[in-house]
């Protein structure tokens, strides 16, 4: 591994993110001159295309190409570089062979998957080839679930600075989200909807928080899920609704809680929602989202339903939200952590971009560039989360250089 040809290969790098990313990555000045990368994908005409596109910056970068089908093309993709960055999904459907060649040539491996499902299929079957070589795989380094994973990073390190505690009792609220969806999104989402019709017993599995976390790890609260119904949240003072995501974040953060010495004990618990506000209307704003939300996962469960919405509202497989929509586009998050002697700590997490585009090619990025600068003997191999693998490394880089904001509320 010593011998790479490449520091870092961005695989997929002419999807609606892997575009993003690239152009962020080309942004960063403070790269060192030896720092050598790659663009990955299927198509030799379009990584010319994008390469033209992206003007002088982008003229020494080196194309690969590689298919997720084809081991061989794979092989030589992870023989011949530190770290995959890859943004190919649906990763269900086109994931598993590179994290497999990953896991046995050693690898580092990020990924913006937000399909938890595959997750554990992955962690079941090369979590210990994963170990035994070095390879570091961190899933879900984009909005799902970097707010959320390092957002309770920064949290508990704050109680611990404070209070000399840990706070297992923590909720996350939405307060505010603008942004649009892209093609990529919504083939994950009908991927992992497919998963669960053809399983029921996953669908039991997956409603565990701890459906990450290994088998033998802690049991208690286990079952305690996130509140789906709309109710008035008085730690918040505001309505709430169900926010989409949060059966992708809590599995991340509970696996976090339980990796790297992380343990916050076994009575942690961890909730996602979105605030509606106060009076009659957040409670207005509260039903319609969640009938909104439960309409639309009935749409994508039929596929007559489906097929109409892709036909006439939702956008292709390579397409998504203009730049000035991704610009435009910005989210604030709140988290209440607490303890049983009422101990408690607020903290705000914002993002200057589209939390689905923008802001996630950022972090994944950063994430990609922070796992590099991490020894393998500090952060040895297996299937890792943000917070986990990168901590307080990845938290100082989000702030510096993806326009991320993590800050104690004092109000």
């Amino acid at each position: 591994m010593a011998n790479n040809k490449y520091d870092l290969i961005v695989f997929g790098a002419t999807s609606f993110v892997g575009v993003i990313l690239t152009k962020h990555l080309l942004s960063q000045t403070n790269l060192s001159a030896n720092f050598k990368w790659a663009l990955a994908g299927r198509s030799q005409h379009k990584l010319e295309q994008l390469q033209l596109s992206l003007g002088t910056a982008a003229k020494t970068l080196q194309l690969v190409i590689a298919d997720s089908d084809d081991i061989a093309s794979l092989r030589n993709l992870c023989n011949s570089t530190r770290l995959i960055v890859s943004t190919v999904g649906p990763y269900a459907l086109y994931g598993e062979n590179l994290v497999a060649i990953c896991a046995e040539t050693g690898t580092d491996y990020c990924d913006i998957t937000g399909e938890v499902h595959w997750i554990r299929r992955m962690i079941d079957k090369y979590q210990v080839l994963a170990q035994s070589s070095g390879a570091r795989i961190v899933n879900s380094c984009g909005f799902d679930s970097i707010p959320s994973d390092i957002g309770n990073y920064f949290l508990q390190a704050s109680a611990q600075e404070k209070f000399n505690c840990y706070l297992p009792l923590v909720s996350m609220r939405v307060a505010k989200i603008t942004g649009g969806v892209s093609g990529g999104t919504i083939a994950s989402f009908i991927s992992t909807i497919e998963a669960l019709k053809a399983s029921p017993s996953l669908r039991r599995e997956i409603a565990n928080p701890r459906y990450l976390c290994p088998e033998n790890g802690p049991k208690k609260n286990s079952e305690r899920n996130p509140k789906k119904k709309q109710r008035f949240d008085t730690n918040f003072y505001s309505w709430i609704a169900p926010f989409i995501m949060e059966n992708i974040n809590s599995r991340i953060v509970m696996r976090s809680s339980y990796l790297g010495g992380m343990n916050y004990g076994d009575d942690f618990t961890y909730d996602e929602a979105i605030l509606t506000g106060k009076g009659m209307l957040g409670l207005l704003k509260s039903l319609s989202i969640s009938l909104i939300l439960t309409v639309l996962l009935w749409c994508f469960y039929f596929r007559i339903t489906r097929a109409i919405l892709n036909l006439f509202f939702l956008p292709a497989l390579g397409e998504g939200p203009s730049v000035e929509s991704q610009q435009r586009g910005s989210f604030i998050i709140q988290m209440l952590g607490r303890n049983h002697e009422n101990h408690q700590l607020r903290v705000c997490i914002k993002g200057d971009s589209d939390p689905g585009y923008g802001s996630t090619a950022k972090m994944l990025g950063q994430s990609a560039l922070c796992l590099l600068e991490t020894s393998k003997t500090k952060v040895p191999g297996g299937f890792l989360t943000p917070a986990s693998a990168m901590g307080s490394m990845l938290l100082s880089r989000l702030q510096r250089n993806a326009g991320l904001t993590f800050e104690i509320d004092e109000h």
